[in-house]
Order: structure tokens, then sequence, then C-alpha cells
């Protein structure tokens, strides 16, 4: 980061955070190569890091009112979102893995002391990560923060930089949708 910070230009730091499409592009190019960098080295895989770095300038770009140029660098600011990027994915990760590993280990040793609930848990569970991944942006981003980080509908504003009413809704939405996939799931009318 240091190369990147001592050949910034505090001027793209203003422009950013004034909503110049210019100043996000000439980030990026400075930019991407570190924190596809952190990424990579954090999650190993090179999808992943590709994720955490297109991931990294959305969010940024979304919450660019909340940047204070005088408060940091634009590349610091960068990083710390790289640095929330990258524990999402990390914990998304260990997530799956949990259900894949409760999966197999159902499937590998049905007598296991694992009943039908276990058995439906996990069912349920591989349902809400499949349906997850069908969503757009930003349901997609709002469930998970929903559901993962237990955060609040306000929190999920916030953080997301919406209006609460549209989290609402988009919530309101996105669990009619689950709702109507688990009852399929269960073959409930």
């Amino acid at each position: 980061m240091e190369a990147a910070a001592h050949s910034w230009d505090v001027a793209l730091d203003r422009a950013f955070a004034a909503g110049e499409e210019q100043a996000l592009a000439e980030a990026y190019r400075k930019m991407s190569p570190l924190v596809y960098t952190l990424a990579l080295r954090s999650l190993g895989e090179r999808a992943a890091a590709d994720d955490v770095t297109q991931e990294v300038f959305i969010r940024a770009w979304r919450s660019r009112a909340s940047y204070r140029p005088g408060a940091a660098r634009l590349p610091a600011w960068l990083i710390g979102i790289t640095r929330n990027v990258i524990n999402d994915a990390l914990a998304a990760r260990s997530r799956q893995y949990d259900v894949e590993r409760a999966a197999l280990r159902l499937v590998t040793d049905p007598a296991s002391d694992a009943d039908a609930k276990d058995v439906e848990a996990v069912a349920d569970r591989i349902t809400l990560e499949d349906e997850l991944e069908r969503l757009g942006d930003p349901q997609r981003a709002i469930m998970r923060l929903a559901f993962y980080e237990d955060l609040t509908h306000d929190q999920i504003s916030s953080r997301l930089q919406l209006p609460l009413g549209t989290v609402k809704s988009h919530i309101r939405r996105s669990l009619t949708r689950l709702r109507a996939r688990l009852e399929v799931e269960h073959g409930t009318p």
C-alpha cells in the first residue's frame, strides 16, 4: 500500500467523494492490484479474489457519500472496505463448509445420531443458501446481513446506504419468496 499511497493525488480523494466516475476508474486502476493481492492471499482462490476486488469497488462507490477525504486518504478507506469484504467472504465460506459437512455426514452415515429434524435443518440451510444465491443485489446483500449478521433494518440501511423503506420492502419480498420455496420443499400448501 505504501507505493500506492506515496503516488496518490489527494485531489482524487475529493473527486471520488464528489461522485466523479473518473475518480472511481483511477482509484480502481491504482488500487485494484493491491486489493486483489490481499484477497488472493487471504482466500487462496483467484475467482474469490476477483469477486472480492469487484465487491470492494462496488461497495466503495455505493458508500462514497460516507467517505470523508479529511479523515482518511482513499487508499486507506479502500483497504478498510477490503478487510470487511474478505471477512464476509471467509464467513460465507465457513457457513457453506458447515452446511456441506453436515449434509455429507448425513449422506455417508445415515445411521448416525442424526434424526429427521437434523436432515430437515440441513435441507433448509441448503435451500436458504441456494435461494440467497438466486437473489440479485441489493436483495442478496440485505438478506445476508439480516440472516447471518443479525442486523436490524436500520443497521442494514446504514451499512448499504439504502433508504429504510427500500430495505424493508426487499426483506419482505425476499422472505415471501423464501417462504414459498420452503413450502414447496416441505410439500405444504
